[in-house]
């Protein structure tokens, strides 16, 4: 206590050097100056107060500022629930079973004929995989629908890496259908926007290509590759669904890093006019068991990594300037870690902690793509141990 009251009722101070007592004794509470009371609150502040107000709190906020993102995924199975679950149709395949044992083993009939089959991409600068893919479906595909963009999903501008790539694809040219739209390049706006915009030009890129009620399309990204059995198969079968989801064995940076076979995206539809729209959401809930390779990231060079990260719809995910260094990129790729340091996206606790680090190596070749296997010498950095790229 600074004063104390005296015998004859005064006020004393002890302490008469105290400037904060001297201007507290003599006048009335309500005169005391700010100044004054900020004082008298920091002097009774103790050192282990100083220390939380000034070094535990700036790190929590710097600890935030770094992993806001990581909490947040971290916490989704507080805030989200996880979606319906699909009905999973068991998958049946070997190449000495007659195509109408197939179709009955999945519970359909066979057709006299089979049906079209419209192969439809967005494609952005993914020239290895495209090949892949096309090789891959080339027997059983009527039409190949590509349309390209000279803007990117976040209105960047881009080469029209496929027109300049166009002679490598001469195998298809008979059967390609080839679109060019031009971006908007509104900065500032949702990814998703463009995004969506470019896939109703697509809608407009069949019908010019001649699809019709009943054929087959496919709707996938470049890097999700249905098996060539599984269209054999859609095709041949009757009675088979509207609208199936194909499930993906899903692969990072190469076939070495099989992150899991939680991959749905890519569906097949059963054309109808004037229903169904080119997308790239759940639109059923059927899924058609172990139907392909969803190979994400997996580019021969360095610069196609770094020009992926800045034009897709997630480019939010590039949160700091050195998430772009090369020589953080290889090595991110050589350890099957996150590009962006992200936790798994996943909707429960025991699923997140379970997929946290870097994703194991395999050594498995078996099941891919037979065009990569027949050129593995040409395709390597797709194979394992092979995780080195190209820096240009």
């Amino acid at each position: 206590m600074c004063c104390m009251m005296g015998d004859g009722g005064g006020h004393h101070c002890p302490k008469k050097s105290d400037d904060l007592c001297s201007t507290v004794c003599g006048q009335e509470s309500s005169q005391v100056s700010g100044m004054s009371r900020i004082r008298c609150i920091l002097l009774g502040v103790d050192v282990k107060t100083w220390i939380f107000l000034f070094a535990v709190v700036p790190m929590c906020i710097f600890g935030i500022y770094l992993h806001g993102q990581k909490i947040t995924y971290f916490l989704r199975p507080l805030w989200e629930r996880p979606p319906k679950p699909f009905n999973v149709i068991p998958h049946y395949y070997n190449q000495n079973v007659s195509m109408e044992n197939l179709c009955k083993l999945h519970g359909w009939g066979i057709r006299e004929y089979p049906r079209r089959v419209f192969d439809a991409v967005l494609f952005s600068n993914e020239v290895e995989i495209l090949n892949l893919r096309w090789r891959e479906l080339h027997p059983y595909i009527t039409q190949f629908v590509l349309l390209e963009s000279n803007s990117t999903f976040t209105a960047r501008p881009k080469p029209l890496v496929f027109k300049a790539n166009r002679e490598q694809f001469k195998f298809v040219e008979n059967r390609l259908t080839y679109g060019m739209i031009g971006g908007r390049f509104k900065k500032g706006e949702n990814p998703f926007v463009e995004e969506a915009f470019q896939r109703v030009a697509l809608d407009q890129l069949l019908r010019i290509a001649g699809i019709m009620d009943d054929d087959l399309l496919i709707m996938s990204d470049v890097d999700e590759i249905p098996s060539a059995h599984t269209i054999n198969l859609l095709r041949w079968c009757d009675e088979i669904p509207s609208v199936l989801h194909l499930q993906l064995r899903n692969y990072l940076y190469s076939f070495e890093f099989h992150a899991d076979d939680s991959s749905w995206r890519a569906s097949v539809h059963r054309y109808q006019s004037g229903k169904t729209r080119y997308a790239h959401y759940r639109q059923s809930d059927v899924l058609l068991a172990d139907s392909g390779w969803h190979c994400s990231f997996c580019f021969r060079r360095i610069s196609d990594f770094i020009f992926k990260m800045k034009a897709y719809s997630h480019y939010d995910r590039v949160r700091f300037s050195h998430y772009l260094n090369p020589k953080r990129i290889q090595s991110v790729i050589c350890k099957g870690d996150d590009l962006f340091d992200m936790l798994p996206e996943e909707y429960t606790f025991k699923e997140i902690i379970g997929k946290m680090g870097s994703i194991p190596h395999s050594y498995s070749a078996v099941h891919l793509p037979a065009y990569l296997l027949e050129n593995a010498e040409k395709y390597k950095f797709l194979l394992p141990g092979n995780c080195l790229r190209e820096t240009t």
